[in-house]
Order: C-alpha cells, then structure tokens, then sequence
C-alpha cells in the first residue's frame, strides 16, 4: 500500500474475504487485520477500499471443480460436514465487484455484494449427481470431518458492523470498529516482531490483540489440532 501510494496510484482495492468475519482461522484474520489497515489510514492522496467476496464459482480450489472431478473418477464425492454452507458468486460477479468498488467506494469502505441466501454444499453435491445421470446410491458421498479452523456457516458482516446501501442495489457498504492509526502501526510492528518468536502462538495471540473477535477454535475444534485425529468421522451416503 504504501509503494502503490508512493508511485502515484490514486485508488487502492483490497480483494478481502468473508472469512474476515468473525475469523476463525489465520487466513481469515489477516484478511481482517488487510481491512483494518486501509479502514485506520487517514485519507490521504489514495483512497483506499476493501471488497469482501464469497466462493468464487470455478476458480482455483474451488468445491465445484473438485467434485466434479471425483465424479469423472467415479469416486465418492467428499463434503467435511453435512451441514457446511457456503456463499457463492461468479466469476463476472467477482470482476464486476472489484470495478464497483473501484468507482463508487469511499475511502475505508469495505463493500460486499448480496449473494442471497448460502448454499448447502451437501445439496450443490446431491444436485451434480443428478446432473451426472447418476444417484446418490451409485456415487456415494463421504463426509470428512471439518478442517482446522473451519466454519459450519460464513457470514458478511457482524452484529458489531454498521451495515447501509450503496448506490448500486445489490453492494452494502459496511463500516466497521476502527482504531487510531498510530495504534495499529505499533500493533503491526509487534505482530512482525512475533514471527521471530518459536511457534505459532505468539502470532496467533497477536492477531487476536488485534483482531478480537478472532478465535482459532471452533465447533469445538482448534487450529492446532491434527486433522488426522479419531474425532475425523466418515460416512458413505446409501453404504452405511
């Protein structure tokens, strides 16, 4: 950020995540830590905004394009929990995010486009088999246990953020809790200073200081568990 504004850049998007939401994860915390950055920075010669986007349909791991491929297989599709949800756009959504952005968002916005309603993964994988003139009962389906700090349900905004329209319909503006930015310069450089630190807590509780919300456990699993332990848990749609 501070290269771009150095060279003369006018205008400064962030690709952010809804994992920033409540993170539960490192990646989804730093994506916070991104938003805050640009959101604390005094406007100065470039304005600076942040986008949050959903799953992107088709792009680089994906769940789409994994399922479809063990379909071609002929193996079982595999979900880590039956009841895991998901928001999803497309890619020209996504580009056509990140343009809106680029020409409506203030400096400090964090703008997110209304994808509706989440999707099962388990009904999006149900509704391929069908599509593959197959049945559930031949593919079969194999659910894995959720991932270290992976969430049940995204969200696109806290109950702590301030959510209003924008003039485009289907893009909210979000304004969220700031910090002064000398603060947030000081919590960076210690956060930098964390990583010559042995393991992964100093750092993790350092983002934590500065993203509260952030908790590396969820559904009662953490972070720094092995997702190989027994507490992994399979099952076969239709060969139980």
């Amino acid at each position: 950020m501070d290269i771009a504004e150095k060279n003369g850049c006018q205008n400064f998007v962030l690709i952010s995540s809804d994992k920033a939401v409540n993170p539960t994860n490192v990646m989804g915390a730093t994506k916070r830590v991104g938003e805050l950055i640009l959101a604390c920075q005094k406007a100065n010669s470039m304005r600076c905004v942040s986008v949050r986007f959903g799953n992107v349909l088709g792009s680089s791991g994906s769940v789409v394009p994994v399922l479809q491929r063990q379909l071609r297989k002929g193996e079982p599709l595999t979900i880590t929990h039956p009841e895991i949800r998901r928001f999803f756009m497309t890619t020209r959504e996504a580009v056509s995010l990140v343009l809106e952005a680029y020409a409506i968002g203030e400096h400090g916005d964090i703008l997110v486009l209304d994808m509706g309603e989440s999707v099962s993964i388990l009904e999006l994988a149900r509704t391929l088999i069908r599509l593959s003139g197959k049945n559930e009962e031949q593919v079969g389906i194999r659910f894995t246990g959720l991932r270290e700090g992976e969430k049940l349900y995204e969200e696109l905004f806290s109950l702590a953020e301030e959510v209003s329209a924008t003039s485009r319909p289907k893009i909210k503006r979000v304004r969220s809790r700031r910090m002064e930015w000398p603060l947030l310069v000081q919590h960076l450089s210690e956060l930098r200073a964390s990583l010559t630190v042995d393991g992964a807590a100093p750092i993790r509780a350092k983002l934590q200081e500065i993203v509260p919300e952030y908790s590396s456990e969820v559904n009662g699993q953490s972070e720094n568990q092995d997702p190989t332990t027994p507490e992994v848990y399979h099952q076969v749609a239709g060969r139980r």
